[in-house]
């Protein structure tokens, strides 16, 4: 009885600690972008003085109504929307393809070994921004849309993800749908995808978050502001703000602002969407990340 109540006590006190533990990690998470979103809403000389802590000092919408009332800026938004659907259905189906043959073994895929070689080779060795921009121009993609989509349409991190996670589901299920007489796209798409759902819908959020962020492909690659996404706009319009054809209400606003505060709200219209999105697929990436650790 007292053995039993020792070991009690130990495990309350491992999960207070560990409980403890795992909540200020989540505060040091947490609390820089309260922080930032205070700034944000805060007045310019406040947040210029740093005296903006945890909640908005002066509140004010300034930075924010900045950033709208510009047009271009729905038109980076619509951008950064069309360019995350469309390089989510190309990066998903194309990982989708080749880590599918990829998991097979030497005797179902002669020469996948090499193959594989060639694919995370690309990973490890960077050919740098120079080559990659000529190669670009060479195939005609500068300046359009899909400079933005074919030079990473495969991602090879993920690849390599989800062929470990094919090669973890039961091979029996692929042989009694063989010997029933399925093919292998039958096989791929109502056996396979049905049962990676919870590591797809991870590479779903990975994925998204990736084409949202990224901001370099549009600076150097689209040649007109029109077309750029929203975080290439964000950071080359809003960080060198223009103040010409601006009417005196305009320039009333503008005097509102500071490069803090601009920068803070800059921060938050980058990071709220992919936020707002993420609770639906928050499932799926648990579930996905729990069956990866052991099934790995």
């Amino acid at each position: 009885m007292k053995k039993h109540h020792t070991l009690f006590r130990s495990s309350y006190i491992f999960d207070f600690f560990n409980l403890l533990f795992l909540s200020l990690l989540a505060l040091s998470c947490l609390l820089p972008f309260v922080n930032v979103m205070s700034i944000s809403l805060s007045d310019s000389a406040k947040a210029s003085s740093g005296i903006v802590g945890f909640w908005p000092v002066e509140f004010t919408l300034s930075s924010y109504q900045f950033a709208f009332m510009k047009p271009r800026f729905i038109t980076s938004m619509l951008n950064s929307i069309i360019r995350v659907v469309v390089g989510l259905c190309v990066n998903l189906l194309l990982t989708i393809l080749v880590a599918y043959p990829l998991s097979k073994n030497r005797r179902q895929f002669p020469g996948r070994t090499g193959i594989a070689w060639f694919f995370v080779l690309t990973m490890l060795i960077g050919v740098g921004l120079i080559p990659r921009y000529l190669t670009v121009v060479w195939t005609g993609l500068r300046g359009s849309f899909w400079s933005l989509i074919i030079p990473g349409a495969v991602p090879i991190w993920y690849v390599l993800i989800l062929l470990n996670f094919f090669r973890s589901l039961p091979g029996e299920l692929e042989e009694s749908a063989t010997l029933d007489g399925a093919g292998h796209w039958r096989i791929l798409f109502q056996i396979f995808v049905p049962l990676s759902m919870p590591c797809i819908a991870s590479l779903i959020v990975f994925i998204s978050v990736d084409h949202w962020n990224e901001w370099l492909s549009g600076a150097i690659f689209l040649d007109q502001v029109e077309q750029y996404p929203l975080a290439t706009y964000l950071h080359n319009v809003l960080k060198r703000p223009s103040f010409d054809n601006m009417d005196v209400n305009q320039l009333q606003q503008v005097m509102k602002i500071s490069s803090r505060t601009l920068q803070s709200a800059q921060i938050m219209m980058g990071a709220i969407p992919i936020i707002m999105v993420y609770p639906f697929l928050q499932r799926y990436f648990v579930k996905g990340l729990t069956l990866g650790g052991l099934k790995g």
